[in-house]
């Protein structure tokens, strides 16, 4: 049984900090209705029978929509999301266009369109039928603000792939100062206005443009969160220095072709490969950490 407070769905929206909500456990939505889970020793309205555990089809949930990747899900599918979720709707993204990582996506149930999506204590806004967002990367992006150094003479932290924040963000809160660069205008966008509704424009300097075009001097560490990042560590190696930290991020290691850039460069480094989750059967997206010395 889970001890609950009836709350309305509009509701539900501002009670996340509220001392009385359980959040180990997620809320029960049924329509209209909330029923919020609530901690020991504080007062409810009822208990409820746990809701079943979800068995089904993997999506993952940006706001209040509930996003598909991969082949076409079966109407039966859509049907059990939407039940177990009550999503305003449901889109299926079949796949990402390569360099602007714009994504096929299709409207399966009710609308899409633009959100207010809370994560780590951030807000995205966002069209995740028009730009990418991948919850799967969640982990990683928490490991990488966790490794900002912050205080006097700040890391000076170039993301090379900054798309609408989703490592930017994250950076700066933890105290860095932030060379955000992203060459899709609709995601460049939402960047800009991320950075105005986290209340970092001190902190992160947006421009849009190829990443090759636009990094300038030295930074402490790099960011290269694209799948491609491999084609372009040759730039990157050009804004480092000793002490500079490269995050490469590819779908499997690519060990051997950073060994053989850095040498081309005259740089002498340490590797070490991270395994951010599973792409595909096989596969895994891995992230290096290119430590110059």
């Amino acid at each position: 049984m889970m001890r609950a407070r009836k709350i309305s769905r509009d509701q539900l929206k501002t009670i996340g900090g509220e001392e009385w909500v359980d959040q180990s456990r997620s809320p029960f939505v049924n329509g209209d209705e909330c029923w919020v889970p609530v901690r020991e020793g504080m007062p409810c309205d009822c208990e409820i029978d746990r809701q079943p555990r979800y068995a089904g089809r993997g999506f993952y949930m940006i706001g209040d929509v509930a996003v598909i990747h991969g082949a076409r899900p079966a109407p039966e599918q859509v049907d059990e999301i939407i039940r177990f979720r009550t999503p305003r709707g449901v889109l299926w993204i079949e796949s990402l266009k390569e360099v602007t990582r714009t994504p096929r996506a299709e409207i399966l149930f009710g609308t899409a369109g633009e959100v207010h999506h809370r994560e780590s204590g951030y807000t995205f806004v966002l069209d995740p039928g028009k730009v990418m967002f991948s919850q799967g990367n969640r982990t990683e992006k928490m490991r990488i603000a966790g490794l900002i150094r912050a205080g006097p003479g700040n890391e000076r932290v170039a993301d090379m792939f900054a798309g609408i924040g989703y490592f930017s963000i994250p950076a700066a809160g933890a105290g860095a100062r932030v060379h955000a660069m992203e060459i899709n205008p609709v995601a460049f966008t939402y960047l800009e206005r991320n950075i105005r509704e986290n209340h970092f424009s001190g902190l992160i300097e947006a421009t849009p443009g190829d990443c090759r075009d636009l990094l300038t001097g030295k930074y402490d560490r790099i960011l290269m969160g694209h799948f491609d990042a491999i084609t372009m560590f040759p730039y990157a190696l050009q804004h480092a220095k000793t002490k500079s930290i490269i995050h490469l991020h590819s779908i499997g290691p690519v060990e051997d072709q950073i060994r053989a850039a850095l040498e081309s460069a005259g740089f002498s480094a340490t590797i070490q490969v991270h395994k951010v989750k599973k792409y595909r059967p096989h596969a895994w997206h891995v992230v290096q950490d290119v430590s110059i010395l």
